[in-house]
């Protein structure tokens, strides 16, 4: 027969492992990219971890018992994955929200039990020690098929030791042990697709050439067909059913399978993909069973049926294959092994360690944890190969399957409670796991065991065969299921147990209260987690889980408090289990006592939107209402601020937000006194105060008057309703301002009228006084008199020309959308007549620079008010003594006058808002913010274009741009001025 050297053997092996860990390493390294890592193909191949050797071998030799029976262990699990959306998504939500990490964890959490963890814990050795031994004894027996120089006992020991290093390469070399193993599942997933390779490759070896090219195979089939079937249980008679049951549990409870569907997982919506592509797997994986087992018979192959895929090979005399096959099969067991060491490592860290003893807070508490996995990994593996010795080299892979997967059907019960059965209770579960493990060990591992090793027991102990094993597996989880039943109707649940059932249960939602914790901030949660866990692990923890919930370093608000209090629970409970986490948090982050308030409705309220895709009917619709009129509420133009009955705020939408500048995520579970002093102050004095209304309450904001109307409706308690208040703000700013322009603009206009009426009965002695003059002038030689009667008139003609510009700018609303030539430099001459005319402005130097021939089309009245405006605003812009430029330059088409002043000019971040109505960079009760806005609108009208610039030089002055569409004509008409 072919064989091989130990050294051959050992290089492919050690090649092998090194190869699945370069590929775990170069993910962690980002070698890989990440939309492959990612990739929901991944996550579906890294499923496949579930083909163990039993998959590879002993299918082979389950499907020589049972025929076509041995599909059981494809169809189970894929049943369970098919039907994800009902079983293993409510799972994948409940893990990932309180971050349990394996089985123990889950039912711990689920029946307040510390009992439950660490039995589930201990029981879990029944299904991982015959499991880690079927995949020892496989590896083990294919090398001693390969080298029959060494003892399969010695192989399997030296196969141990090299997996410890490995489990712990995978799965122990950095201290934080919360982390995602992102390698580890892209290696799983490359280990499933070399075992897939390795026996699409056999199967089609044996297809193509073992049997002969032209309907050998069926011929053969034909010939042999009472030799197949004498050798095999049929399908009626056999234990198909219980099969199906058995692998259908694996998907849930056995710790690799968890492991990886749970607690590796990343995207939750890999799921989809993988309800049907795993299943695809499993089918290929099957299809070449039957081809190997026939090609296995049909070559007379004298190895047992479960190894007749590498006897194949050794009959066909050819290396290759036989490497391939041995490939495939390491493969096989060793991802399992890898996994499951892992998995159970971490269980027993959180539920039989951590609960007896944890480290002083002096010590390094996250390198003690690291080291105690290692040691648990190397223990687990090495109690693996103790059971081997024992017991697993007189049995075959078959009867190792079946005691693994029998055991872990035992927890199938309390997983399905845990979704479906919120009456269910610690009690219960307890009492049906522990009848169901021992039913299990008098009706299944002593029998084979007992069998194997010719031992008498003084107790009489049923026969179990491969054709009856069944009876045994159905009396063991039906015992488990009667007492389950039974002892939870007949025995009360306990507060935290109904609590943790409203949390796990897919058919109900949790109602948090608003209790509030003796801790009043961050801080004081650090200090209290110091003394179970350390200073350094506790600031560790707390500021992780402010990171988590995307709160701030510092946070004092009662419902942030909560949410930090359930984070850290969750993040402690996949540090150390569920059971310690809970312990720890309930002694040192206790709710205040005698503080029972109403139901926390933002908290249920966010997590309805986690069960959003889960309802439907009726449900469904009154969900899709809910969050419509959360939309309306959001949305909403006006500010909607909703308040429990002690002042928190549950609800403040996007138009408070608007009005406010304060994020909802600032203030939700805030008190209104906790706001900024302007807004708490506004808002408590409206809510304590009886009056239902207010209107136009003014409030200062960065040194600026704002006017908000107030409303505000009382919820009266009733039956599960909580009360509070709701109070609607809307900004009467504007309004407000619009009031007290057209008030000014009224006032304005009574002014024009007067001065227009001021100007036309001064006209008349002004025209007397100017012919009085000239008479003086025609009547007299006097060099004085004609002296003085020139001044008399020179001052006459200035009066006409500032009663002139009164009548104009009296008559600036009356302007018509006719433009016409007008000298710019007579308008701005004009503007800078009326502003001299006031006080505030005589110590100001006006310079006109503006070019006389220039002219723009326009309305010159509105021109006149364009730089009134610009030039009062750089007058108040302006110190005494300073000087005031207006200058003019002119090309093809535009004309552009700069307004140019010395004053202290405009800060950098008001210049985008300049133009804003209402805005005003003067101080309050000085401008009104309306004049720029009215300027830039004239200029729109005049199809010009309006810019600032400041400062101009030095970090002073600001200069004012305006362009207008120059007039060109051949004429040379007379300019209105």
């Amino acid at each position: 027969m072919m064989s091989f050297s130990l050294g051959q053997l050992g290089l492919i092996v050690l090649g092998y492992l090194f190869t699945l860990f370069f590929t775990a390493y170069a993910v962690e390294r980002g070698w890989v990219p990440r939309r492959w890592v990612r990739h929901p193909l991944v996550y579906v191949f890294s499923l496949g971890v579930y083909a163990s050797a039993w998959a590879f071998y002993g299918s082979v030799g389950m499907a020589s018992h049972y025929g076509y029976g041995f599909l059981a262990y494809y169809l189970g699990i894929s049943g369970a994955f098919i039907m994800s959306p009902i079983l293993l998504r409510p799972l994948l939500h409940i893990t990932r929200i309180y971050q349990l990490s394996s089985l123990a964890d889950l039912l711990a959490f689920r029946y307040r039990s510390r009992l439950a963890g660490m039995l589930v814990s201990i029981f879990t050795l029944a299904v991982i020690i015959p499991m880690l031994t079927l995949q020892i004894s496989a590896v083990a027996d294919t090398l001693h098929l390969l080298n029959g120089d060494w003892p399969a006992t010695t192989l399997a020991f030296g196969f141990c030791m090299v997996m410890v290093l490995f489990a712990v390469l995978f799965g122990a070399r950095h201290v934080s042990p919360r982390e995602k193993h992102e390698g580890l599942v892209f290696a799983l997933a490359f280990e499933s697709l070399v075992k897939l390779v390795a026996i699409l490759i056999l199967g089609g070896v044996v297809l193509f050439g073992v049997f002969p090219q032209v309907g050998g195979l069926e011929q053969w089939l034909t010939d042999n067909q009472a030799l197949l079937v004498n050798q095999q249980i049929t399908l009626q008679e056999g234990p198909w059913r219980t099969l199906l049951i058995v692998f259908f549990a694996a998907a849930i409870v056995m710790p690799h399978m968890f492991h990886v569907t749970f607690t590796e997982n990343i995207n939750t919506d890999a799921l989809k993909p993988a309800s049907w592509g795993f299943p695809l797997f499993l089918l290929l994986m099957s299809i070449a069973v039957p081809p190997i087992l026939w090609a296995g018979v049909y070559l007379e192959v004298d190895t047992p049926p479960e190894y007749f895929a590498l006897g194949i090979g050794l009959q066909l005399q050819s290396p290759l294959l036989v490497m391939i096959t041995f490939l495939g099969g390491l493969a096989a067991a060793s991802g399992v092994m890898i996994v499951m060491t892992l998995a159970t490592a971490a269980m027993f860290l959180n539920h039989l360690v951590l609960p007896f003893h944890k480290p002083s807070p002096r010590h390094d508490f996250y390198r003690w944890l690291l080291w105690m996995r290692r040691a648990l990994i190397a223990g687990i593996l090495l109690l693996a190969y103790t059971f081997y010795r024992l017991l697993g080299v007189d049995l075959d892979l078959n009867r190792l399957g079946i005691l693994a997967f029998v055991a872990a059907l035992q927890f199938l019960p309390g997983v399905l409670g845990l979704l479906y059965w919120p009456k269910s209770n610690r009690k219960g579960f307890l009492s049906g796991l522990i009848v169901g493990i021992v039913a299990w060990l008098y009706g299944m591992l002593l029998p084979f065991s007992a069998a194997r090793m010719g031992w008498n027991p003084p107790f009489t102990m049923p026969a179990v065969d491969e054709s009856n094993w069944h009876l045994a597996a159905v009396t063991a989880i039906g015992l488990n299921v009667l007492l389950f039943v039974v002892v939870s109707l007949s025995t009360k649940q306990k507060a935290s147990e109904i609590s943790a059932a409203d949390a796990c249960s897919i058919d109900t939602l949790s109602r948090p209260s608003r209790r509030p914790l003796i801790a009043g901030n961050s801080n004081d949660v650090i200090t209290a987690l110091s003394k179970p866990l350390g200073r350094y692990v506790a600031e560790r923890e707390v500021y992780q889980a402010l990171t988590d919930l995307d709160l701030p370093s510092y946070e004092d608000r009662p419902y942030a408090l909560r949410r930090l209090r359930a984070r850290l629970e969750a993040n402690l409970s996949g540090l150390m289990g569920p059971t310690v986490a809970h312990d720890i948090v309930t002694r040192y982050l206790p709710f205040q006592e005698n503080a029972e308030l109403s139901e926390d409705i933002y908290q249920i309220e966010q997590r309805l939107e986690g069960f959003h895709d889960r309802l439907s009917g009726l449900a469904g619709e009154l969900d899709n209402l809910r969050r419509y009129h959360r939309q309306t509420l959001e949305r909403l133009p006006m500010g909607v601020c909703s308040l429990a009955d002690d002042g928190e705020i549950l609800m403040w939408n996007q138009a408070m937000t608007e009005l406010t500048g304060i994020q909802a995520l600032q203030v939700t579970g805030a008190h209104l006194s906790r706001l900024p002093s302007t807004w708490s102050g506004l808002l408590q004095t409206f809510v304590q105060s009886e009056s239902m209304h207010e209107h136009k309450k003014q409030i200062d904001i960065d040194g600026r008057p704002r006017w908000y109307s107030l409303h505000k409706s009382v919820i009266k308690a009733s039956g599960s309703q909580p009360g509070g208040i709701v109070v609607l703000m809307e900004d009467q700013t504007e309004t407000q301002m619009l009031e007290e322009e057209l008030i000014h603009s009224e006032r304005l206009a009574s002014i024009g009228r007067l001065a227009a009426g001021v100007a036309h009965e001064i006209g008349n002695p002004i025209t007397g006084i100017d012919c009085l003059a000239q008479n003086i002038r025609y009547e007299t030689e006097n060099p004085e008199l004609l002296e003085i009667a020139g001044q008399i008139q020179e001052q006459t003609k200035r009066v006409s020309r500032i009663l002139q510009s009164l009548m104009n700018f009296a008559h600036a609303g009356n302007h018509s959308t006719e433009h016409e030539p007008v000298a710019i430099a007579h308008v701005v001459e004009e503007a800078m007549q009326l502003l001299r005319l006031s006080k505030r402005s005589q110590d100001i130097e006006f310079v006109n620079q503006c070019d006389n021939s220039t002219l723009v089309l326009g309305d010159p009245q509105r021109l006149v008010q364009v730089f009134v405006n610009l030039l009062s605003n750089a007058r108040d812009a302006s110190e005494a003594g300073q000087k005031i430029t207006v200058s003019s330059s002119a090309d093809e088409h535009q004309i552009v006058i700069r307004v140019i002043d010395e004053g202290h000019g405009i800060e950098k971040d008001k210049l985008d808002r300049i133009f804003e109505p209402f805005f005003t960079t003067k101080e309050v009760g000085k401008g009104t913010g309306l004049g720029l806005s009215l300027v830039y609108n004239i200029i729109e009208e005049h199809y010009g274009h309006i810019a600032i610039e400041s400062p101009v030089a030095a970090e002073r002055g600001t200069c004012v741009k305006v362009s207008l569409p120059s007039y060109q004509s051949n004429e040379d008409p007379e300019p209105a001025v």
